[in-house]
């Protein structure tokens, strides 16, 4: 018996058949490359399999009654940041709507910060947090609201922030000239550790958000939105205020505070002429690279828009910001740390030739803006939505810069990465994260998905309207099954549950009988139903087929066996060879 997996193969063992005959088992070759510091690899593993939730990750992962009960409207977030005490003090003003009678909801701040007190109507409510040194703390309102009430309250806060994560979270750290440069990145530890908010995936203020960050004169902040003024305080610091105009995720929303210089352009798109602002923003002494390396971003633009239409922030603009970290996709904000080199950190990501031709995390982290801040995961484990489809992106932008051949090329370097050990979504509500899978699995996936509808000019309508259909919503992976069913015909179902919800691929057994002249086929797959068809044979004459699990069946092949061939590049499949 043998097996493979796309290109990548190793001998593993010797087992035995079930009529007793000694077989070979191959299997997908493991990297042993570890991801640099970026957001992309970071590292960080979900819980394992079996290991029950805290109670800290249930009120952090669940979407309770005190969440349930309201719909976020709006944040206004003013903050005064102090460089040399590496201290923050401000206020978030919460406005929501009631979608339920009541008098009570919830909300988030890390207790390592100090919630100096509720107002609500002008007047202090009371508050109590749900257990000792949780997160979530419930805020007591002193009516009862009723369905279809807005109401707002603030929360002010003050402390140090601790600098925690791959990406410090909130860090006070300092440029090559030794002034202040201070950055946000918190996806993975949530909003809360910096900001008071209801932290959690489903719910967006829907009209966006206003930041009003206080720095020291000297300094620039750079947050997400439309920037709208600057006013000098009087006293030593110079308010900086952006105006969001759409819904954003929590963890999206971030700081970058430094001796930032900007510069700015206009990208217009090649099909409506509609105009995208572009900003820029980078350290003095890394002035002259930026503005070479940044130059990637027209082009980048140019792809998406191709693809998915238009830019989904053209009220707010895109902004590019250096920041002393690999990268992330802070909506209109991205953070870009790849140190002005094409690849990843300079090295070729994919290892087959093609990265070092662009900027990987310009790439990638813009992509998000498509997938991940416009289309976002209602729940955390459902995240292959933004970092599966964003990682198929790249695949997209290298079709359209240099052709399908480079682009299935670059996409199945990916697959050494891919460990195939743990489904790719987690238990939902519990705050689990999923593993590294989600990215290159993720992708994989898709590019099969386009190998079954084997058509590309209906593959790209489809992707096309799948982002258009979903665009400025929080959804989970049954909305996209049901999506691709209705539109496909098909029940996709299986097709989705194998890839995302066990660990395993599944595996085409292939069974020659030489003397009648015909190949048996069958899946051997984990999800019941799962019947993908796929085309094997010789690669200029290929037969469609549509094996099932656990039942043969058979079609003339008179030829060689070694002749007979899997299209790994199209259909991340494994293959088994009964002899």
């Amino acid at each position: 018996m043998k097996m493979r997996v796309g290109c990548w193969m190793i001998v593993v063992g010797m087992v035995v058949g079930a009529a007793g005959a000694q077989t070979k088992v191959m299997a997908s070759a493991q990297s042993a490359r570890t991801t640099p510091g970026a957001k992309v690899g970071q590292g960080a593993q979900p819980p394992v399999s079996g290991l029950m939730p805290t109670a800290e990750d249930l009120l952090r992962g669940g979407y309770g009654p005190y969440r349930a009960n309201n719909d976020l409207l709006f944040y206004h977030l003013t903050l005064r940041v102090d460089p040399v005490a590496k201290t923050i003090e401000g206020t978030n003003v919460v406005r929501f709507r009631m979608l339920k009678e009541g008098r009570k909801i919830q909300l988030e701040l890390t207790p390592e910060l100090t919630l100096d007190g509720i107002t609500f109507e002008g007047k202090a409510v009371k508050y109590e947090w749900a257990a000792e040194g949780s997160r979530s703390f419930y805020v007591e309102l002193p009516r009862e609201l009723k369905v279809g009430e807005v109401a707002e309250v603030t929360v002010a806060y003050h402390g140090q922030p601790v600098t925690q994560g791959r990406f410090g979270c909130f860090s006070f750290g300092k440029d090559k000239e030794g002034k202040p440069w201070i950055t946000t990145a918190c996806e993975g530890e949530g909003a809360s550790v910096w900001w008071p908010n209801k932290d959690q995936w489903k719910d967006e203020p829907q009209d966006g958000m206003e930041l009003d960050i206080a720095v020291p004169n000297g300094l620039m902040d750079v947050s997400n939105g439309r920037f709208v003024a600057s006013k000098d305080s009087g006293d030593g610091y110079t308010e900086w205020q952006w105006r969001v105009h759409y819904p954003i995720n929590n963890y999206d929303v971030a700081l970058n505070i430094g001796e930032y210089q900007h510069w700015s352009g206009v990208h217009a798109n090649k099909d409506t002429g509609e105009q995208t602002t572009l900003d820029y923003y980078a350290l003095p002494e890394d002035l002259e690279k930026a503005k070479t390396q940044f130059a990637q971003v027209p082009a980048m633009l140019d792809a998406y828009e191709h693809y998915l239409g238009e830019y989904p922030f053209d009220k707010d603009g895109y902004k590019l910001i250096e920041v002393p970290y690999a990268g992330m996709e802070h909506q209109t904000a991205v953070a870009y740390g790849n140190k002005f080199e094409n690849g990843y950190y300079g090295h070729d990501w994919t290892g087959v030739g093609i990265s070092p031709k662009f900027d990987f995390i310009i790439i990638h982290e813009s992509g998000h803006e498509w997938f991940g801040n416009s289309i976002t995961a209602a729940d955390r484990s459902d995240m292959w939505i933004h970092e599966g489809w964003t990682t198929y992106l790249e695949e997209l932008y290298v079709e359209y810069r240099w052709g399908k051949t480079d682009a299935i090329k670059y996409l199945n370097g990916l697959q050494p990465k891919i460990r195939n050990r743990q489904p790719i979504i987690p238990e939902r509500g519990t705050n689990a994260e999923p593993t590294e899978d989600q990215y290159f699995k993720g992708a994989l996936m898709l590019n099969t998905l386009r190998s079954v509808i084997d058509d590309d000019a209906k593959w790209f309508a489809d992707v096309h309207d799948f982002y258009q259909h979903f665009k400025y919503q929080n959804i989970m992976t049954e909305d996209v099954v049901a999506w691709w069913n209705q539109r496909t015909g098909m029940d996709l179902t299986p097709f989705f549950n194998q890839y995302l919800r066990h660990a395993a691929l599944p595996v085409l057994e292939l069974k020659f009988d030489r003397a009648k002249g015909t190949v048996a086929y069958r899946w051997n797959a984990e999800e019941a139903g799962f019947a993908m068809p796929i085309k094997i044979g010789e690669r200029e004459h290929l037969t469609l087929v549509t094996p099932v699990s656990n039942e043969w069946k058979t079609m003339p092949w008179t030829a060689d066996p070694d002749t007979l061939e899997v299209l790994h590049d199209l259909y991340y499949v494994g293959e088994m060879t009964v002899d």
